[in-house]
C-alpha cells in the first residue's frame, strides 16, 4: 500500500533544499529531528504554502494556486486548487487535523502523514482501512510556537520511529502559509463531514477536486481562524466522483453536505465562535463543510449539485468593502 510518509518525505526534502527561495527556516534539534519553520519566525511564500499543503495531503494530491476570474463578480482572490485520486487516504488518512499535541506548555493541532503511524484517531483509520509502516514521520503543526525536543520525542514515541527520522512543519493560522494550507482543506472538509457527520462510506469516493480562496492575512490569530474557515465554508467549491451502491442516495448526500445545510449558517465564523464562547464543541458540526458541492455518481452517471458561494459573507468576513 502507498505510504503517505515516504511520499511526503520527497516534498520535505525539496523544501529543505530550496528553503531560502521558499523563505522558510530549517532547524535541527539536539535529538536529530528537523523543524521546518514556515511562518513562525520565517516569512514563508506562496510556493511554501503549496508544498506545505501537498505534504499535509501525503503527496497524494496535486496542489496549485491561481486567481480564478469566476469565483465572484465582486471578489477574485488567489485560490488553492486540489485534485486527488486517493480522496479518503490523502484527506482523512493524512490531512485531517486529528492529532492534539499537548506536551508541557506546548499545544497544537497536528495533521499530515505522521497521523497514519500514530493512528490518531484510530477510528478514522479503521473506517478508511489504511495503515502506514514507514520509518519516517512527517507532521504539520498549526501553531505560533516551534516545538522543542520534548515535543518531538513524544511524536517519535507515538509514531514508533527514531527522533532523527521526525520532520515537523510549523505554520501559524495568521501567516501566508497557514492561510493557504487551511484553504487547501476544501476537499477534506467535505470528506470529513461525509464520514463523521453523515456516516457515508468515503471509500466509495474515487476522485475529488476542490478550490477555495486564500483568506487575507491578519495577525489576530482568532480572527485569522475565522477568516480561514470562512474561505472554505462560503467560498469553497468541491467535486466528488463516487461509485455508489444500490440504495445510496447521493442526491440526499449532496443536499446535506454544504455548509448552508447547518442551522448556524448565515454569519462569519468568528461571530459563531464568539457566540459559542470560543468553544468548538458548542458549534454545529454541519457548518464545517464546503460552500458548494457537485457529486457525480460513477455508477449511474447522475450529477447532483447543492450549496452556493456566498459572496456577501466572504466580503464581510474578509473586511472588504
Amino acid at each position: 500500500m502507498v505510504s503517505v510518509n515516504l511520499r511526503a518525505k520527497k516534498i520535505v526534502d525539496e523544501m529543505i533544499e530550496k528553503s531560502k527561495e521558499l523563505k522558510i527556516k530549517v532547524k535541527k534539534l539536539d535529538n536529530g529531528s528537523t523543524i521546518l519553520d514556515c511562518g513562525v519566525n520565517a516569512e514563508g511564500s506562496f510556493k511554501a504554502g503549496e508544498l506545505y499543503t501537498k505534504v499535509c495531503l501525503g503527496g497524494l494530491a496535486d496542489v496549485g494556486i491561481s486567481i480564478p476570474g469566476d469565483l465572484s463578480k465582486k471578489l477574485a482572490l488567489p485560490s488553492v486548487k486540489i485534485k486527488t485520486s486517493f480522496p479518503a487516504i490523502s484527506t482523512l488518512g493524512s490531512q485531517k487535523a486529528g492529532w492534539s499535541i499537548n506536551v508541557g506548555d506546548f499545544s497544537a493541532l497536528g495533521s499530515g502523514p505522521a497521523r497514519a503511524l500514530s493512528k490518531k484517531p484510530l477510528e478514522t483509520y479503521e473506517k478508511i482501512k489504511y495503515e502506514d509502516d514507514a520509518d519516517v514521520a512527517i507532521l504539520a503543526l498549526e501553531s505560533d510556537k516551534l516545538p522543542d525536543t520534548d515535543v518531538v520525542d513524544e511524536i517519535a514515541k507515538e509514531c514508533k520511529v527514531s527522533p532523527e527520522n521526525v520532520y515537523v512543519l510549523v505554520a501559524p493560522t495568521s501567516s501566508l502559509v497557514g492561510s493557504i494550507q487551511i484553504s487547501g482543506r476544501v476537499v477534506e472538509n467535505g470528506t470529513y463531514k461525509m464520514l463523521e457527520v453523515l456516516d457515508f462510506d468515503v471509500n466509495k469516493i474515487k476522485y475529488a477536486a476542490g478550490i477555495a480562496p486564500i483568506a487575507p492575512i491578519t495577525k489576530d490569530s482568532v480572527k485569522a481562524m475565522g477568516r480561514t474557515n470562512d474561505a472554505v465554508m462560503f467560498g469553497g467549491r468541491t467535486y466528488y466522483y463516487i461509485y455508489s451502491d444500490e440504495g445510496d442516495d447521493l442526491e440526499k448526500l449532496a443536499k446535506e453536505l454544504p455548509s448552508s445545510s447547518s442551522p448556524s449558517y448565515g454569519k462569519p465564523f468568528y461571530e459563531i465562535f464568539k457566540e459559542a464562547e470560543f468553544d468548538f464543541y458548542k458549534i454545529d458540526k454541519n457548518i464545517f463543510a464546503p460552500a458548494e458541492v457537485i457529486i457525480n455518481d460513477l455508477r449511474t452517471g447522475e450529477v447532483f449539485r447543492a450549496g452556493y458561494v456566498n459572496e456577501e459573507l466572504l466580503l464581510k468576513s474578509f473586511g472588504i468593502d
